[in-house]
């Protein structure tokens, strides 16, 4: 009998990429989701899917249902994709035994999600990250008066509430305004990681860098290879937080090439597309007898309707269109599969 594993996102498409992966390994996969029609759905990889709560709307409503669907689908393994994570891992104290939930605990996440706190553990830790403080501190307002510097809330994703300033503009206001850091401004290219760790040892590292944006979401990526002193940050970061599961970061390099952590992303990003669906299932799987990660012979991807949303807009814009145009017809889609081709086509 198949062993079932319950993903607790199914809209994504790195989500699909773990169902496919499990799925090949001989695992039955099973989705909770809020939206009742998502990526997952229609793909062959996924036996079932379960409409939940939104988690942002009712959590406890959302943790029941969550437990409810691992004890009627006999999950052996639960694994949270994306932010939803911070909600999901709340269901650990509450889990069977025998049940695997592929993930730290919430407070860890929390930590790691938190970009001020993130910040000042890696700091700890002796790595560089660029100079951070708290909106409101006499420290922030020092470094707004410096240099430039950019404004975020602490628990944010997809850059909401980002924003850059030049060196002397006041600061806003903190009691207007959701818990927010005053950060130094990186001018270096940005580049990002996606690691699939396991106590503390990094089983392997995707470098990438965003080609095609759609408002602040990366659509199109390229990986990066030659990339080791990122993916030296990354061994001595997971090994002094002894982390475990997916682990990203956004990080841009300064001037000598010392790569820089901008903010930790404690779930996975879009570098699991590069990671070939074998690799993936052994590296959540059997963690500890995982060598390294495999990776698909593409170096540059795309979410292909996205991707071409944006090129029909620059087009009209005169916005970069020939760039990326090129990304369009040379990039590989993330979703396409000759054998599983209905979350492409019916993604729209």
């Amino acid at each position: 009998m198949k062993q079932t594993a319950l993903l607790t996102l199914g809209r994504l498409p790195k989500a699909l990429d773990i169902a496919e992966a499990l799925s090949k390994a001989g695992w039955r996969v099973v989705i909770a989701e809020p939206f009742n029609w998502h990526l997952c759905k229609v793909s062959r990889y996924v036996a079932k899917t379960h409409t939940v709560t939104a988690p942002n709307a009712n959590q406890k409503k959302y943790l029941e249902e969550l437990l409810e669907i691992v004890q009627l689908e006999s999950a052996s393994l639960v694994i949270p994709v994306s932010e939803e994570a911070l909600h999901a891992t709340l269901i650990a104290p509450n889990l069977p035994s025998d049940v695997h939930l592929y993930s730290v605990s919430q407070l860890r996440l929390q930590e790691l999600h938190d970009k001020y706190r993130f910040n000042q553990l890696a700091k700890s830790f002796g790595l560089p990250v660029p100079k951070t403080y708290l909106l409101g501190s006499p420290e922030a307002k020092e470094l707004s008066l410096q240099q430039d510097y950019v404004l975020k809330p602490v628990c944010t994703c997809s850059g909401k509430g980002f924003s850059v300033h030049k060196a002397g503009m006041a600061l806003p206001d903190e009691q207007n305004l959701p818990t927010t850091i005053v950060q130094q401004k990186m001018t270096g290219a940005l580049k990002s990681t996606f690691s699939i760790v396991d106590k503390g040892r990094v089983i392997g590292t995707v470098v990438y860098k965003a080609v095609i944006l759609s408002g602040t979401v990366a659509v199109a990526f390229e990986r990066l290879e030659n990339e080791k002193l990122i993916e030296e940050w990354v061994h001595q970061f997971a090994g002094k937080n002894e982390h475990s599961g997916f682990l990203s970061f956004d990080m841009m390099e300064d001037e000598q090439g010392t790569p820089y952590a901008i903010e930790c992303n404690p779930r996975a990003t879009s570098g699991i597309h590069f990671v070939t669906r074998e690799s993936l299932a052994g590296a959540i799987l059997q963690p500890d007898v995982q060598a390294g990660l495999d990776l698909r012979p593409f170096t540059m991807m795309q979410q292909f309707f996205p991707c071409l949303t944006e090129t029909q807009t620059a087009l009209f814009r005169r916005d970069g269109f020939a760039q990326k145009a090129r990304v369009l017809l040379a990039a590989k889609d993330v979703n396409f599969s000759i054998i599983d081709p209905l979350p492409l086509w019916l993604m729209p």
